[in-house]
């Protein structure tokens, strides 16, 4: 195989059919994926009903401490289709590569989405690949696309009731603050890495523990963004309880450093879930008893208080509205 990509290789030629036989279906192989027909034929269990997610990626640099784009391709949808309620089972697999981009930059992205996809229990069974001139992308962009069946229908913001509690799986901000130092020159070491990481067992718990109303990773825009699209237009608002988020030592002070707030920072392995008041306690202890979810806690209440806003309160017991982030935190974070 040739040490860099070339135009030849997008060209739907010999040089695709051998990206296609020497690296991406040796990665995927499967029955679906190895047909090589236009599109996937799978077999749905009997009775189920279908989520679908799709998503594209174009982080930089395309490797940072935790992660780099192929995990996060696959993470990003696995974890869409676990906030529908359902368990993910296929993706199709796109990717836009620059003319140049070494081989061995792309065989590592492979490597990285086939381990990805083994430990989410998701299959790659369709794809695409293109190829653009030198100068006219940034190495290599992402989509993913996926497939689950639902098995806890109804998580939506529609029911969510005053009372209600709000829970998070771990730390916020880690994703943001690695990516933000593997992108700056600023000298700071730091030994956190991103959360990327596949949710579905989390909320596979949760679902089991009962009482779940909506769950939802909290990617770009953070915590506050994500609540926000929880409250917007509704008669309730969100109240948070400042001293109860998990915010790791080494990310506050980053943040600090930079002017952020870590409540909107980017997140690629925490979930965010709106519980019953009375399984809250259930669904937290589920959460710390699986793996990803140790640092679980409760963060806030839905209240009726502040109407279509979310708010934090401090140590002196004032509030603070948090609103949605305008503008671009932290730009090319997934």
């Amino acid at each position: 195989m040739d040490e860099f990509i070339t135009m030849d290789h997008g060209s739907g030629g010999v040089k695709t059919s051998e990206l296609i036989d020497e690296l991406l279906r040796p990665a995927f192989s499967n029955p679906a994926l190895d047909a090589l027909g236009d599109g996937a034929l799978l077999c749905v269990p009997e009775g189920g009903r279908l989520a679908f997610s799709t998503d594209s990626f174009v982080v930089q640099p395309l490797f940072f401490p935790g992660g780099d784009i192929g995990k996060l391709a696959v993470c990003g949808t696995v974890n869409d289709l676990a906030m529908c309620g359902a368990q993910p089972l296929w993706l199709s697999l796109s990717a836009i590569l620059e003319e140049g981009l070494p081989m061995d930059t792309l065989r590592r992205v492979v490597d990285s989405i086939a381990a990805a996809a083994k430990d989410a229990g998701v299959q790659i069974v369709t794809g695409d690949t293109k190829v653009v001139e030198r100068g006219h992308g940034d190495g290599i962009y992402l989509n993913t696309s996926g497939v689950g069946v639902v098995r806890c229908p109804g998580l939506t913001p529609d029911a969510i009731r005053a009372g209600d509690q709000v829970l998070v799986t771990g730390p916020v901000g880690d994703h943001g603050a690695a990516v933000m130092l593997a992108r700056s020159e600023l000298g700071v070491e730091a030994d956190f890495v991103s959360d990327c990481m596949p949710l579905h067992r989390l909320a596979r718990a949760a679902w089991e523990a009962g009482g779940v109303r909506c769950l939802r990773d909290a990617t770009r825009g953070g915590v506050a963004t994500t609540l926000n699209e929880f409250t917007e237009g509704r008669s309730f608002g969100i109240q948070l309880k400042e001293s109860r988020i998990p915010v790791r030592p080494q990310v506050r002070a980053v943040c600090d450093l930079l002017g952020l707030d870590p409540l909107y920072c980017a997140n690629e392995g925490r979930m965010l879930a709106v519980v019953a008041p009375e399984q809250a306690q259930a669904v937290l202890s589920a959460l710390r008893g699986t793996s990803g979810g140790e640092g679980a806690a409760l963060i806030g209440e839905v209240t009726e208080r502040f109407p279509g806003r979310v708010t934090l309160e401090n140590a002196y017991g004032a509030n603070r509205i948090l609103s949605k982030l305008t503008g671009a935190q932290l730009p090319r974070i997934c």
